[in-house]
């Protein structure tokens, strides 16, 4: 971060395990340079002018690759943006891959974020620990290469795409974050132990990273939910961001799970955003009218399984009584086919309980 000790934020670790990490990033195999194509991170300086950035950012793939890559900004930083508006930042952005337009949306907040002469970081990583038996692990989509053609234009400096050995050395880890109530509701319901998943790499890639903002999608708003309470009640020295959902021009919430459906299964996925569009035009009737108009879509689309729609307290996610006034959030997560897609939609609703 700028103008931050490096050593700031980590974990205090014994000298045993300090080696045990470098032992296990030792060898060639962590940068992806010359064999994929990817232009090293420097910035190339004009003749006459400031420096240009890079066509595409710098891949590195251990912890080593990373540290030498965040020490090297955190050096030639400025202590104040070139705009004076404050000091440059450093900003992640935490994906899977499979970057679509939503992805790179959050990367150009990243560097807005960031500001001149700030770092934008993304790590691309398929968390294990999120994934449940039975669920699209393997699976999943994977194009490193190509996500990393797409960030060319959109301001990122570094991408970490390290593997599951770089991530947990040690293995299946031991000690893991609890997300509490928040995580047995709604997608913890569903998905057991899977906002607990997210939530440990997500401050594992907090401690690695060391940004002074992170920004995450508002689609997963259980996750964007449970990420801001570990910052606060566990005092993470971080910003967290959420960005605005990016939907395809026919009201689809984009996914990398997009990819699965088939074009009739696409066409029956719509019935999830008109579902919470018809919500939020309900929300003058109350919290009940609310919920009653979007299951009745829901209701009358065929082909789609509801897993749970829910009205909540976009701070707790707790449900909200029919007497509440004020913002909620209306949330649905249905599979299409084989597909499980969720969505969400800010709701101010009115009282209309006497």
């Amino acid at each position: 971060m700028g103008g931050r000790d490096t050593d700031a934020g980590n974990l205090v670790r014994g000298a045993d395990v300090i080696a045990a990490e470098e032992a296990a990033e030792s060898g060639d195999a962590g940068v992806a340079s010359g064999d994929a194509g990817v232009a090293s991170g420097d910035a190339a300086a004009g003749a006459d002018g400031p420096a240009v950035p890079p066509a595409r950012p710098l891949v590195v793939r251990t912890r080593n690759d990373l540290r030498e890559a965040l020490v090297r900004w955190t050096m030639s930083a400025p202590i104040a943006s070139v705009t004076g508006e404050g000091p440059a930042r450093r900003a992640v952005v935490m994906t899977m891959g499979a970057l679509h337009e939503g992805h790179l949306e959050l990367v150009r907040q990243a560097r807005a974020a960031a500001g001149p002469g700030g770092q934008v970081v993304l790590t691309i990583f398929v968390n294990p620990l999120q994934f449940g038996e039975g669920e699209d692990l393997e699976a999943y989509p994977r194009d490193l290469e190509g996500d990393v053609e797409k960030l060319a234009s959109v301001g990122a400096d570094v991408v970490f795409a390290p593997g599951p050995d770089v991530v947990y050395p040690y293995g299946d880890p031991i000690v893991r974050v609890s997300a509490g109530r928040i995580g047995r509701v709604l997608e913890g319901e569903f998905r057991p132990g899977h906002m607990d998943g997210v939530l440990t790499v997500v401050l594992k890639l907090l401690h690695l990273v060391r940004p002074d903002v992170a920004l995450f999608g508002q689609k997963d708003a259980q996750q964007l939910l449970a990420v801001r309470r570990m910052v606060a009640d566990l005092d993470l020295d971080a910003e967290i961001l959420g960005v605005p959902t990016v939907r395809d021009r026919d009201g689809l919430a984009l996914s990398s799970r997009n990819a699965y459906l088939s074009d009739a299964e696409r066409e029956r996925a719509l019935a999830l955003s008109r579902a919470l569009r018809a919500g939020q035009e309900a929300g003058p009737g109350g919290a009940a009218e609310v919920r009653r108009a979007a299951s009745e879509v829901l209701n009358a689309a065929e082909g789609v399984d509801v897993d749970y729609l829910a009205l909540v307290d976009p701070i707790t996610v707790d449900d909200v009584p029919d007497d509440h006034s004020g913002p909620a959030l209306l949330l649905v997560a249905a599979r299409v086919g084989t597909t499980r897609l969720i969505d969400n939609q800010t709701v101010e609703v009115s009282s209309q309980v006497t």
